[in-house]
């Protein structure tokens, strides 16, 4: 049996991963604003440390993973909430628990999100990423909250391609997987918004394989990417979008 840390584990594709990860033997701590094993705000520098310190608590000898899918959609008018639980949420918890899967020589898997390569605004993500509270709050007036979604999706996974050899040198594997639109209580909501509704559903239309994700299929991803067949993952952003991304993009890759 494994022991393994998450955020975001409630609902969704959290729920999912938890499920798949529980499935398998394995203990799972989940951190969540409700109905978790630690309740915290990860939208505050408090309840992240509450967050890092409630794991520590309940898996003192190390953790064999930690999986941060907290977020926040794009539908929230409070644009800060999802600048901070996104990006701030994801990132200082993996930093305070770093200690503590070098233990075990863990691995970290990072929700991201096929449009993170969308993101319209450098200026916030370099915000972000070089923790400018003063020019993120100065971004955060001029922007929406799909570009401030897409681009908390794109620090994720720079924060993490920019530390994956540090943290590989301590015997911990970062990676990310990067969803297309999946069929959650979170999207649900956006897709029923009078602002993105339409948006949403010519989003899906346009999926090459006809559909939208489902949870499980980002929990299987997850779960191959904390197992040992995925030893020489390491820094790798994985699309699960049906397509989307390579139809969107086709020579980026």
């Amino acid at each position: 049996m494994k022991t393994y840390a998450m955020t975001g584990g409630a609902s969704g594709i959290g729920a999912a991963i938890k499920q798949n990860l529980l499935d398998a033997g394995n203990a799972v701590i989940v951190v969540d604003i409700a109905n978790a094993d630690i309740e915290a705000d990860l939208s505050s520098a408090a309840g992240r440390n509450a967050a890092v310190a409630g794991i520590c608590a309940q898996a003192p000898e190390g953790l064999d993973g930690f999986i941060a899918c907290a977020g926040v959609a794009s539908h929230v008018p409070d644009l800060g909430l999802i600048a901070n639980v996104n990006y701030f949420g994801t990132t200082d918890l993996v930093a305070g628990l770093r200690d503590h899967l070098k233990k075990k020589q863990g691995s970290v898997v990072l929700v991201s999100s096929n449009s993170a390569p969308m993101a319209t605004n450098p200026d916030y993500v370099d915000a972000l990423l070089n923790n400018d509270r003063d020019a993120l709050e100065t971004q955060l007036e001029a922007m929406e909250g799909q570009t401030v979604y897409s681009g908390s999706k794109q620090a994720v996974a720079r924060w993490m391609r920019r530390n994956t050899a540090e943290y590989a040198a301590d015997g911990i594997r970062m990676n990310a997987i990067a969803p297309g639109y999946t069929e959650t209580p979170m999207t649900a909501a956006v897709a029923e918004s009078e602002e993105y509704g339409d948006a949403i559903r010519q989003f899906v239309a346009s999926i090459p394989m006809g559909r939208a994700g489902a949870p499980e299929d980002m929990a299987k991803a997850v779960k191959f990417l904390l197992s040992d067949d995925a030893s020489f993952f390491c820094g790798t952003v994985l699309f699960i979008d049906g397509g989307h991304d390579a139809m969107l993009r086709p020579d980026d890759f």
